[in-house]
């Protein structure tokens, strides 16, 4: 392919993406509306792709930069000098990170657990599942944050980490921290704080004089923090940091290996080999932000989080999960109301509204993470306009029958002819057995949200196994010639 190809058949890719700037996709994404800093952000990533984060002292120049973001952190999160920090790719390398260096941290422990909210995102199941950790949930309270009392008494003797959010992912609330870190530290246990969230917002909101929960390394028994840069630092894609309180806690989470012929492995991260340029991107739009500049965008964010809260509570249909304390927004609805239909029609107006599947005997919602270019009037005004057509479509039925089936099914018996027909009975699947998604998923999120979460789990592993398969290309040029 020409450069001009290569080009053209990139941006015809690009075209299915949802959008990433606008404020518009209120998942996965995050804009601060400042299109000269992306554009910076964008030359330093190409300036440092080709660099290697393996070795600090072949690039000093990462080294550098990573310092530089952990100095910037440390005054959002009262870090004492002893503070110390790892850029890792996410926030998921950073709560998988904290749940293995505790873990580490206690060989004298034979069946490591972490106590964890229910709440908790779920990085930390997969840490456990990775790590072989025993997870150990306990239900929060119907104000929806984690029970100290209840977290006190589950911790043991095994319990080598006890985590709380700042705020927690679907509810947008934040864990009573110094109650729990309290508990944690009267057992000798480690406290980490996911703020992936809230981590760049939470200090800005507390600046503002917003009333914030005390979560920081200025509680007493906080041991690490974990605080994305690609969410409200507005960094590219693949940068977060892990914050440890000193170095000592920090050290089981280093893995080294001489006992080979080759090179002396040591590593900070679950990577060995990573690229340079999210760690350029971020040190770029950190430093061309500015404390001054993410203020300004915390407000911005804030204010526009107040204005949605107010309007979905005073929407006929809909309630807020919780008042919210940070940019996210969670609500249900009535009987009447379908609220996957509603995160349709937001789709068909524009706007991506990410649907959470029931959970217990909770109910379905809608959540949007507000950044601080998404406009609030345009968004009331097109979630408006789609609760009336939702109320107006009703409900999506589920067949009784169906949905008696689905409660029925053992996932581990499930092959893969099984797992084909329930994809095609989702609507995941074609009469040809040709995937994709639907125009409109709420009749594929209905089925999945009666159906247990291991059934879920398993009929979306199984999509996501199909669709991640390369379609054969037609052989050309020498190679078809036999040159």
């Amino acid at each position: 392919m020409t450069p001009e190809d290569i080009r053209a058949r990139l941006a015809a890719l690009q075209e299915d993406d949802l959008p990433v700037h606008g404020g518009r996709t209120l998942a996965y994404v995050y804009d601060a509306g400042l299109a000269e800093v992306d554009a910076l952000a964008r030359e330093a990533v190409a300036a440092f792709a080709g660099s290697n984060g393996l070795d600090p002292t072949a690039f000093p120049s990462l080294l550098a930069m990573e310092n530089d973001l952990v100095a910037f952190a440390r005054s959002l999160v009262d870090g004492p000098a002893t503070m110390v920090g790892t850029l890792t790719s996410g926030g998921t390398e950073s709560c998988l990170l904290a749940v293995q260096g505790a873990r580490d941290s206690r060989p004298d422990v034979r069946d490591p657990s972490i106590v964890v909210p229910d709440t908790v995102h779920a990085a930390f199941h997969k840490a456990g599942h990775y790590f072989g950790v025993r997870v150990v949930v306990v239900p929060t309270g119907p104000d929806h944050r984690a029970d100290p009392a209840a977290v006190a008494a589950a911790i043991d003797d095994s319990t080598v980490l006890v985590v709380a959010s700042a705020p927690s992912y679907a509810d947008g609330v934040v864990d009573p921290v110094p109650e729990i870190a309290a508990a944690a530290a009267a057992r000798g246990v480690r406290c980490h704080v996911d703020a992936c969230i809230g981590g760049w917002v939470l200090p800005y909101a507390a600046r503002l004089g917003r009333p914030v929960t005390p979560w920081t390394f200025a509680v007493e028994g906080v041991t690490s923090i974990s605080t994305d840069l690609h969410k409200y630092a507005y960094a590219p894609k693949g940068a977060s940091l892990l914050l440890h309180r000193d170095p000592a806690l920090r050290r089981p989470q280093y893995f080294a290996h001489a006992g080979w012929p080759g090179y002396t492995m040591l590593n900070a991260t679950l990577q060995s080999t990573r690229s340079g340029g999210p760690t350029a991107g971020a040190w770029a739009t950190v430093r061309a932000i500015g404390d001054d500049g993410y203020l300004r965008l915390a407000e911005q964010a804030l204010c526009a989080t107040d204005a949605i809260a107010a309007g979905i509570a005073a929407l006929p249909g809909l309630s807020l999960v919780a008042t919210p304390e940070s940019t996210l927004v969670a609500a249900t609805a009535d009987a009447d109301l379908d609220v996957f239909t509603v995160c349709d029609e937001m789709a068909a107006r524009g706007w991506f509204v990410q649907p959470q599947l029931s959970y217990g005997d909770r109910a379905p919602s809608l959540h949007v993470a507000i950044s601080a270019a998404t406009d609030a009037t345009a968004f009331l005004a097109a979630l408006g306009s789609s609760v009336e057509a939702a109320r107006a479509a009703g409900p999506v039925p589920v067949d009784a029958g169906v949905a008696e089936l689905l409660r029925t099914l053992d996932p581990a018996s499930l092959g893969d002819a099984e797992l084909d027909l329930l994809l095609a009975a989702g609507g995941l699947a074609g009469d040809d057995g040709a995937l994709g998604l639907p125009e409109r998923m709420a009749p594929v999120n209905a089925l999945l949200d009666v159906a247990p979460p291991a059934l879920r789990e398993a009929v979306l592993v199984a999509f996501l196994d199909r669709l991640a398969r390369p379609v054969p290309e037609p052989v050309t040029g020498s190679f078809a010639s036999g040159t």
